[in-house]
């Protein structure tokens, strides 16, 4: 079992950076992958990043691509993602995910995914 607790969501202006913290516990934390979705109103749940559990092999969706970094902390349990140049359509819950890392499946598909974290909602206003 994985407990993952996301927070460093807010409201912030159009072009503004914000950094998503999730701190996980209950397991070892090197052995997940670790993803991070996010679901705007009236919207499906979407891919945004994830990241494998060494650190090193980072994936992200097209839509923030270029002006995303995730990364994780094996020590510290967490992981993060930093968004910047936020636009309105950005808004949304973010959530972070794990999943066992040896599970053969593409990294952005979250039904793939074992553990949810409650969510954070991030708003940018323009």
């Amino acid at each position: 079992q994985v407990q993952l607790v996301e927070s460093g969501g807010g409201l912030v202006q159009a072009g503004g950076s914000l950094r998503l913290s999730c701190a996980a516990s209950g397991s070892t934390f090197s052995t997940y992958v670790m993803g991070w979705f996010r679901q705007a109103p009236g919207k499906e749940r979407e891919f945004v990043a994830a990241i494998n559990r060494h650190g090193d092999s980072p994936s992200y969706a097209d839509s923030v691509k270029g002006r995303s970094t995730v990364s994780r902390d094996n020590n510290k349990s967490t992981v993060y993602l930093e968004v910047n140049s936020l636009k309105p359509e950005d808004t949304a819950v973010y959530y972070c995910a794990a999943r066992l890392a040896f599970k053969v499946a593409p990294i952005s598909s979250g039904g793939h995914y074992d553990y949810w974290g409650q969510g954070t909602q991030v708003t940018v206003s323009s």
